[in-house]
């Protein structure tokens, strides 16, 4: 195969248990101590958790409850998103003295390319390692990172040696990395997907690479297509310094869970305001409005409708999804609401990614 297209040297940045970090950061007394952000001990769900409580087995998205049964001595703290925002700008300022492509997913985690960077260093390696030490000298924080040719390999190697570790994947050690690693660790294969696949005989990367396009197509749709691809470590997608939202969304966890379509409808009103204002921030708006409702006993239900026009007014917001709660009976009390806008103004500045197919070049300097 010839080169059609250069390999990128790819960072993927992320934070250590970031929210339970700063937690820590800002009170001591925490540190050392099994520690959940969010939720109670009756009630919610931890939104993330520190490595002491991960030793417990409390992980984000479970129930404040049996986080409690898990872990006894558990401290859970309300959750401080301005200042896990204003931490997260600071190391995003540390990540531009390095290069201008850096594509935020979240607050606590980014991919670099840093493939030509404001250091002139031919090392990615090392440019990880320095910002890595800047955190921690700077903000007290301590992160972890994938380095490799593109993201996908670099977001999976960024789990590798956590916490506050590194692991590179050089360009001729690519095949076989993929090739021995677990079905269940490749970013994008979610639990559900990972059964499927064990059933079809699919465990590592080896297994995967097996397949044909055709057969992984007719098992998981478009996904194959990608699966195909990564395994044989070919992934195009380039760093983006403006990611394009796909949805814009907000929601609600109750004290006490709601039974009456009247207290709905109050809290509705409150999350269409709130999802209003984070549309006009962004001058964005939507045709497809999803109403979210999470039951008393954690089955999740989604109720969706498109119109024909985009929408970012929050009466029009909640006009439509009044109409969705109202679609059908409620199954049961009801401890979660959420509205989110999708089909967005934005999609139409999606570009296609480049299908081309690369090939790997051994003496690219890691």
């Amino acid at each position: 195969m010839s080169i059609d297209l250069p390999i990128r040297k790819i960072i993927h940045v992320d934070m250590d248990a970031f929210y339970a970090s700063v937690e820590e950061l800002d009170n001591p007394d925490l540190k050392g101590k099994p520690l959940a952000v969010g939720g109670s001990e009756i009630r919610g769900v931890v939104a993330a958790a520190n490595y002491e409580a991960r030793k417990y087995g409390v992980r984000s998205a479970m129930s404040s409850v049996m986080a409690k049964r898990n872990c006894p001595q558990i401290t859970f703290v309300q959750p401080r998103f301005e200042r896990y925002k204003e931490i997260s700008q600071k190391i995003r300022k540390i990540f531009y003295d390095y290069t201008d492509l850096v594509e935020p997913l979240s607050l606590d985690e980014a991919y670099l390319d840093v493939t030509v960077n404001k250091k002139g260093n031919p090392s990615a390696s090392l440019i990880a390692k320095e910002i890595r030490q800047r955190i921690f000298d700077e903000l007290g924080l301590v992160a972890s990172a994938g380095i490799s040719i593109n993201k996908f390999i670099a977001k999976v190697a960024s789990d590798y040696n956590k916490p506050n570790g590194q692991k590179t994947v050089n360009p001729e050690e690519v095949i076989e990395f993929l090739e021995k690693l677990e079905i269940r660790k490749f970013y994008g294969v979610g639990k559900v997907t990972t059964e499927k696949m064990y059933k079809l005989g699919i465990f590592t990367g080896f297994d995967l690479k097996q397949k044909s396009e055709i057969f992984l197509t007719e098992n998981f749709g478009k996904s194959g297509g990608y699966y195909y691809h990564v395994v044989r470590g070919v992934h195009n997608s380039a760093v983006k310094p403006h990611r394009i939202p796909k949805s814009v969304g907000a929601e609600r966890t109750f004290s006490e869970n709601l039974s009456s379509e009247i207290f709905m409808l109050e809290r509705l009103e409150h999350i269409a305001t709130e999802l209003e204002r984070r549309l006009k921030k962004s001058t964005i708006s939507g045709k497809t409005i999803t109403l979210k409702i999470k039951y008393s006993d954690f089955t999740l239900q989604t109720r969706s409708k498109t119109l024909r026009y985009y929408i970012a007014d929050k009466h029009l917001i909640l006009e439509t999804a009044k109409e969705l709660l109202y679609q059908e009976k409620l199954e049961n009390s009801v401890r979660l609401l959420g509205i989110s806008l999708a089909n967005l103004n934005t999609d139409k500045k999606e570009k296609t990614e480049d299908k081309k197919m690369v090939t790997i070049q051994l003496q690219f300097d890691f």
